[in-house]
């Protein structure tokens, strides 16, 4: 049973998405509110597998909950998927740099929120696809260094791969990109992150366009 916290200032919205969650059989919601400070201190008490978090709540906003829950420097960081109606803006790259493993929209299909949420749950990561182009897009020139960049110790192939993670394809995409089978494409995203040390495919994107391996 994966177990959910969410965390949403509006009373309706919060009300759905506890329903959708707590419909399926595997998925069990512990817990919900709607600030960002009652999201930090009801994590750190219950241990969720995952943080449904907004952006946007009084008191505390869901960005520097995040951080605070999943940042690079906290010991025992917590899984946030960021759910929210704000996407090309900076608030998507600032979520995702504060440590969330996944970003939907709140007009993604139930489907899709209880897929993310099951993938950040096994150690996955997700970005809406077009979430990730229009972030991409947006700050890559911020991201991307001017200096040159240092060599990627990954093999032609994970390499490939890595650009095309930071391109916004899933692995399925990158599948039939690469004419490959998503089984061997998850074995190639593994294996890159092992390499790089990164946490997520979110922190690869950052990695990706921080050394200029994509434009």
């Amino acid at each position: 049973m994966t177990t959910v916290l969410v965390c949403d200032d509006q009373a309706l919205i919060r009300a759905g998405l506890v329903t959708i969650i707590d419909a399926q059989p595997d998925l069990e919601v512990t817990g919900e509110c709607g600030d960002g400070r009652t999201a930090v201190e009801l994590a750190r008490s219950l241990r969720p597998d995952v943080v449904v978090m907004d952006v946007r709540m009084p008191v505390l906003d869901g960005i520097e909950a995040t951080r605070l829950l999943a940042g690079a420097d906290v010991p025992e960081p917590v899984t946030v998927l960021v759910v929210t109606t704000f996407n090309l803006d900076e608030y998507v790259y600032r979520a995702l740099r504060a440590g969330a493993s996944g970003f939907l929209l709140k007009d993604a299909p139930s489907a899709q929120l209880l897929h993310g949420i099951r993938a950040v749950a096994t150690g996955g990561a997700l970005l809406d696809p077009d979430v990730t182009r229009e972030l991409v897009g947006k700050f890559a020139t911020r991201i991307r260094p001017a200096e040159t960049t240092p060599e990627v110790p990954l093999t032609s192939r994970e390499l490939e791969v890595l650009r095309l993670i930071a391109n916004g394809l899933s692995n399925r995409e990158i599948a039939e990109e690469l004419v490959l089978s998503t089984e061997t494409v998850k074995t190639f995203v593994s294996r890159m992150l092992t390499k790089l040390r990164l946490r997520d495919r979110v922190q690869a994107v950052i990695y990706a366009y921080r050394h200029g391996l994509v434009s």
